[in-house]
């Protein structure tokens, strides 16, 4: 059997990342994926982006990823990240694809941030069903083979969910988790602030049918160190950031 690592939404939170990593290792993953948003609202840019090309044989592009990375760093955090990305790194962010795809255990499964349209194409786990069903759309980003389990990142909130025979999963976040309060606007529990990823098990490459399963997991880490490091590099709005590595609570819903 073979284990893949399914990791998203690191957002430059250099401490979360380690601890995930060591837990990967832990557990004996044979590959690492990264679904996107690796730059982006934390203090550690760089440092996170060299582990994550080091670390993942397969990386897609997220959104934040392309904000900060191009031409649309058009916000003081976003252009603060992009301070600290030398060319060859928004070059690399700027190249990943969209979307990955392989068969696991005779399912065939494709991986991206948002959405196969693109990723600036938000859907969460309480939307339609329609909308919901669009995740398994063939796009120009995509190859013409209609997925059984699609997995991606963006909403910063884990789930398994079956939907008309098919699977729709999110790993949730490694850096930055913010649940299903993104919703609601409420405080989460203090599990939720742990960073979060997933692991498929089954037999990668194999059409044939075989067993699988999708496993979340949460990993603990110091995020009052993670804390310090914000307040050291004096990432632009702070405030924000850290009651949402604290409470889990999105800076757009915070009041």
């Amino acid at each position: 059997m073979d284990k893949i690592a399914v990791i998203s939404d690191i957002h430059s939170n250099l401490i979360a990342l380690n601890e995930v990593l060591n837990d990967i290792r832990e557990r004996e993953a044979d590959t690492i994926i990264c679904l996107g948003d690796i730059v982006g609202k934390g203090p550690k840019p760089k440092e996170v982006l060299d582990i994550i090309r080091e670390s993942c044989q397969y990386v897609v592009k997220g959104n934040v990823d392309e904000f900060c990375a191009g031409n649309k760093a058009n916000t003081l955090l976003r252009k603060w990240t992009q301070e600290r990305l030398d060319r060859s790194s928004r070059d690399y962010i700027m190249n990943l694809p969209i979307a990955v795809e392989f068969y696991m255990s005779g399912s065939y499964i494709r991986l991206f941030h948002a959405s196969p349209q693109g990723v600036h194409n938000k859907v969460y786990p309480y939307d339609s069903i329609e909308k919901r069903l669009s995740l398994f759309e063939n796009t120009e980003h995509t190859t013409d083979i209609e997925p059984d389990i699609v997995g991606y990142g963006e909403v910063h909130t884990s789930f398994v969910q079956r939907l008309c025979n098919k699977t729709i999963f999110n790993p949730g976040s490694v850096g930055n988790p913010l649940e299903l309060n993104l919703k609601e606007g409420v405080g989460s529990s203090i599990e939720t602030t742990q960073a979060s990823y997933a692991i498929m098990e089954g037999c990668y490459g194999c059409q044939e049918t075989k067993p699988f399963s999708i496993q979340l997991i949460r990993v603990p880490y110091d995020i009052e160190l993670a804390v310090q490091q914000a307040r050291e590099e004096r990432i632009p709005q702070l405030k924000e950031y850290i009651i949402e590595l604290r409470k889990g609570i999105y800076r757009g819903a915070q009041r």
